[in-house]
């Protein structure tokens, strides 16, 4: 009997770790630097993230109808159950052609103070305003009578699989995605926001990585969350290899009756939030935010004119910092000791975009357009043939 059970053990475990997801590490893609336990965002504590994901129909597009390929993401730094809860950031565009609400207020005051949404490009009015809804059904500023906000909302373009015309996005997606959002473990690839993106060639969509390290002997944490939808194959490059050259002519983008655009190869969008657990003052944060572009320039990334590359970095630390009323002592790490901070943010940020490539599957939407998932074959292949991966 005790044989019996411990086999049924064994092979719900097996089926349990064989159901998931590979991510880069898996298939043996070497990074530098030491991830946290999920190597997510989330291994900064206190940061939630909550998806909700519409894929529906099928064939030709009817605009308001279908097929659906797209989604919520939602970023809580403290978590939803804090609520009001005011974070240090700062924010940085690479290139600006996009949009993240908001970040007016984030460098004025210096501080973050709602969750961060991501979605379509079409349906940034519709999360915000269902966010605002959201901060008044659950007294999210405790008890204030006469409050004002600006919700943070980020969008990248999913309209050459999804109907964006159609304005799928509703309120109650996006309190799915809130209601989702959890500590832990993440999925990724085609999933909340970045459910019909495209990245370099290949399906793209939502990708997290994180990375620890020391400084003066206390350990800290840098986690990285992308919607990636943007660059041209040819510029793709996985661990120093040009992976986007050896698979050029390999599964690439079919569009059968594509929208009128002006659209280059290469035009697209990423947005990419950074947590940290690291006391830094949002003058700091900004600095984060500018090595943020590094990252993306290492996987294939050049700031096209057509893409908005937009990053949000925050601070988890100095929880009491915010006061309307009160002076507050707060903490923050010396520049000359943001060096492993700097290395950190540009090495989550390359993982992240590669996990996100890595776990998004095959796409097909509006008008049979598909996009295909970057070849965990071939990709191993490329990069034993250029000694990345030992034989």
């Amino acid at each position: 009997m005790k044989n019996t059970i411990l086999f049924f053990v064994v092979i719900f475990f097996c089926s349990q770790l064989y159901s998931q997801k590979p991510r880069a590490r898996d298939l043996g893609v070497p990074f530098v630097g030491t991830t946290g336990t999920f190597n997510a965002i989330t291994d900064v504590k206190g940061v939630e993230v909550g998806y909700s994901t519409i894929i529906s129909g099928e064939g030709k597009n009817i605009v308001g109808e279908g097929p659906i390929r797209t989604g919520v993401t939602a970023i809580f730094p403290r978590g939803k159950a804090k609520k009001f809860s005011p974070v240090y950031a700062n924010w940085y565009s690479l290139n600006g052609n996009g949009e993240m609400t908001g970040t007016t207020w984030v460098t004025e005051s210096g501080f973050l103070e709602t969750p961060i949404m991501i979605t379509n490009t079409n349906s940034v009015g519709e999360v915000r305003q269902a966010v605002l809804k959201w901060y008044v059904d659950t007294d999210w500023y405790n008890g204030e009578d006469w409050w004002y906000t600006y919700p943070v909302v980020a969008e990248t373009y999913d309209g050459f699989l999804n109907d964006i015309y159609g304005f799928h996005v509703k309120e109650e997606h996006v309190l799915e995605a809130i209601d989702n959002a959890s500590s832990g473990k993440l999925a990724e690839g085609n999933i909340g926001g970045g459910t019909g993106m495209m990245c370099l060639g290949f399906k793209g969509g939502t990708g997290t990585s994180s990375r620890v390290f020391k400084i003066k002997g206390t350990d800290y944490t840098i986690g990285a969350l992308v919607q990636s939808n943007f660059g041209a194959k040819r510029n793709l490059s996985i661990a120093g290899v040009p992976v986007g050259i050896a698979l050029k002519d390999t599964l690439g983008y079919e569009y059968k009756a594509p929208p009128q655009s002006r659209r280059q190869e290469g035009d697209g969008s990423i947005i990419v939030i950074i947590a940290t657990d690291v006391p830094l003052l949002p003058h700091q944060l900004k600095r984060v935010a500018q090595r943020i572009p590094l990252g993306v320039g290492i996987v294939g990334g050049r700031g096209s004119n057509g893409s908005g590359d937009i990053f949000l970095a925050f601070s988890t630390a100095n929880e009491n910092a915010f006061s309307r009323d009160d002076m507050r002592t707060v903490e923050t790490m010396s520049n000359d000791l943001l060096m492993p901070v700097f290395e950190a943010t540009v090495q989550a940020v390359e993982e992240a975009i590669i996990n996100a490539m890595v776990a998004a599957e095959d796409m097909e939407g509006i008008n049979g357009n598909k996009a295909y998932a970057l070849p965990h074959d071939l990709l191993i292949e490329t990069l034993k043939q250029y000694n990345r991966i030992k034989e």
